[in-house]
């Protein structure tokens, strides 16, 4: 399989197909997005920030880590992340990628919950750190099921993929769930700023993609800054607010 390019164009409109039932109010300032708080949403949990997968001294130390950017927490012990939700069929996946020294293969895999492979593909990863992201294909074969629950895996090798069996990882879960009408309406309502409904109703992972395209197009609004900065707060990802959006890998839709 050929390498992916990472994509600068025109960012991918999410064509919402189908959450659960929503009955919250969008609120009238959006710097109440720093106040939510994303439920746990029970099992399975994954890795937020990424440790090595390590046979040898192959991998070198990180002075930060590869983090998915997804509902979790970090204890002394371990990270974690939480189950993202998503109402579309083709979501985009984001994490934090550091400055990687002679470090320039990844890979991301995805699966269901069963551990079979959806999509993988290799990916030439860029110089500079920052908040990169892909999306599936928009293929029928690649298309999330409403409620069932899938698992992500982002990795970047530590040498040749062929030869290596040492990686850093994350590990994160998403599920589909249904567009009732109500969510809808309020997508109308706050359109272009999409995100603002999304988040309230706890629909994370298009609430993310949809502010992180409106802030790699208008890089100097405040706002979107502002609104950035709270969403990833609630989340506990603060630190990396002032990391640039990058782009995206895959095919744009």
């Amino acid at each position: 399989m050929p390498l992916l390019l990472l994509s600068i164009a025109n960012p991918t409109q999410i064509n919402a197909q189908v959450p659960q039932p929503v009955k919250k109010v969008v609120p009238k300032t959006q710097n109440r997005l720093a106040q939510l708080k994303f439920p746990r949403n029970g099992a399975p949990i994954g890795r937020r920030q990424g440790g090595a997968r390590r046979t040898g001294t192959e991998c070198p130390n990180l002075e930060t880590p590869i983090t998915a950017l997804v509902p979790g927490e970090e204890t002394s012990d371990e990270s974690k992340s939480f189950l993202a939700l998503t109402v579309s069929e083709y979501p985009t996946f984001w994490f934090y990628l550091p400055q990687l020294p002679n470090l320039g293969t990844g890979e991301f895999v995805f699966q269901d919950e069963k551990g079979k492979d959806i999509y993988r593909t290799p990916l030439t990863l860029p110089k500079k750190s920052g908040v990169i992201s892909i999306n599936l294909p928009p293929s029928p074969q690649y298309a999330l099921k409403q409620d069932n629950k899938y698992q992500w895996y982002f990795k970047v090798f530590c040498g040749n993929p062929q030869t290596t069996s040492e990686y850093f990882y994350v590990k994160a879960w998403v599920q589909r769930v249904a567009l009732t009408s109500e969510l809808e309406n309020q997508l109308k309502t706050t359109k272009p700023g999409e995100y603002i409904a999304y988040a309230v109703n706890y629909i994370w992972q298009d609430a993310l993609t949809n502010l992180a395209d409106m802030r790699r197009h208008n890089p100097g609004d405040r706002v979107l800054l502002n609104d950035w900065t709270n969403l990833l707060t609630a989340v506990g990802l603060s630190e990396f607010a002032s990391a640039p959006v990058i782009g995206r890998y895959g095919s744009e839709k």
